[in-house]
């Protein structure tokens, strides 16, 4: 039997080795990450000895009892697994993530005594009950918010949005196969996720060496790299600068500090739409690459930008230079975009430092 389940899933084994190993020598992700990426693995694994166990006692009668509770471990994990996914690869997803998978737990397991997901007839052939759709939605629900909320908090660069298109296709076959090619689909499911997962980690890392570690941010290294690519397509730059860092670090330490630019990153992030990339260039300082878009476009991030950062207890300066006819180099566009932003930021200075003489 052992030599049986490593030869269907000796793909699956190696991968699944290779990925471990992977994240326990990388240097680029989080601990939490790592740790939740490896209790992932051994959910796969686990998942897999019991659909391999579950499918080697089709046919024999004897074991229906215990083939009706392996469907439901089957039909349990897959929403846990995702629910996972989603809880280790979205920022800030909190345990409340797991509580739909949770109740699905208990209404498969439910259905051992009652069939009301699931049942083995009386000539050992799996038949659906009732609810016997209830795990493709809740399975189809994870897989769409897992989506939408990777989309909302990448950069939006091609790059970022070719593994989560990836890994959503992937998911959404789980959903559509099972109904093509039966239950035999089932065999191939863990090797599916696995597959998905590795590519996504492996994207993932190569981003990494793209983004600033503090905001999530592009960093100075990707703008060069990104100004150089097809300049001319850029049709404007936005210079933006943190107000008042030195004070800030003065008064609440570096970690104040810290707080300041991740809080007003993740504002000029919301604020980015298509085409418009952000980049983190220096201490306080940060660049939008706006590609083939409009003045009216350049002015409506710059009011989005400034409207967040009003909701927050820090300012800062804009600046922007327009190039429609692409007539403008980058360098050009660079210097009168900071012209204007230290233009503004002369002004925000003037007024501080007027009102700390009335204080």
């Amino acid at each position: 039997m052992i030599r049986e389940y490593i030869l269907q899933n000796w793909a699956l084994i190696l991968l699944l080795i290779a990925f471990a190993v992977s994240l326990k020598t990388t240097v680029f992700l989080e601990q939490k990450m790592i740790k939740r990426m490896l209790i992932l693995i051994v959910a796969i694994f686990l998942l897999s000895l019991s659909v391999f166990t579950e499918f080697h006692l089709d046919g024999n009668r004897q074991y229906d009892n215990l083939r009706t509770v392996l469907m439901a471990v089957r039909y349990s994990a897959t929403p846990l697994i995702i629910a996972m996914i989603l809880f280790t690869l979205v920022k800030k997803a909190g345990w409340s993530v797991f509580i739909p998978a949770a109740l699905l737990v208990v209404i498969n397991f439910i259905s051992v005594f009652t069939g009301i997901v699931f049942k083995i007839d009386e000539t050992g052939a799996l038949r659906r009950g009732p609810l016997g759709y209830l795990p493709y939605i809740a399975v189809g629900g994870y897989c769409l918010i897992l989506a939408i909320v990777l989309f909302r908090q990448s950069n939006k660069q091609a790059a970022e949005i070719i593994p989560i298109v990836f890994l959503s296709c992937a998911f959404a076959l789980g959903l559509v196969l099972p109904f093509v090619l039966g239950k035999e689909y089932s065999k191939i499911f863990c090797t599916t996720i696995a597959v998905a997962l590795f590519v996504h980690y492996v994207f993932s890392i190569l981003q990494l060496t793209k983004k600033d570690a503090l905001t999530g941010l592009l960093n100075r290294h990707a703008y060069y790299a990104d100004i150089a690519d097809n300049p001319k397509d850029v049709t404007a730059l936005v210079s933006i600068d943190l107000n008042g860092l030195k004070q800030i670090n003065d008064t609440g330490g570096h970690a104040a500090g810290d707080k300041a630019l991740s809080t007003v990153a993740l504002c000029f992030l919301r604020a980015a739409k298509a085409r418009q990339f952000v980049y983190r260039v220096g201490g306080d300082e940060f660049v939008v690459i706006c590609r083939r878009t409009s003045e009216n476009e350049v002015k409506s991030l710059l009011e989005r930008i400034e409207k967040n950062v009003s909701e927050t207890v820090y300012s800062c300066s804009t600046g922007y230079s327009y190039s429609g006819s692409g007539d403008k180099t980058i360098d050009e566009m660079l210097k009168e975009s900071d012209e204007m932003m230290y233009a503004r930021k002369a002004e925000y200075h003037t007024k501080y430092d007027r009102r700390m003489m009335k204080t």
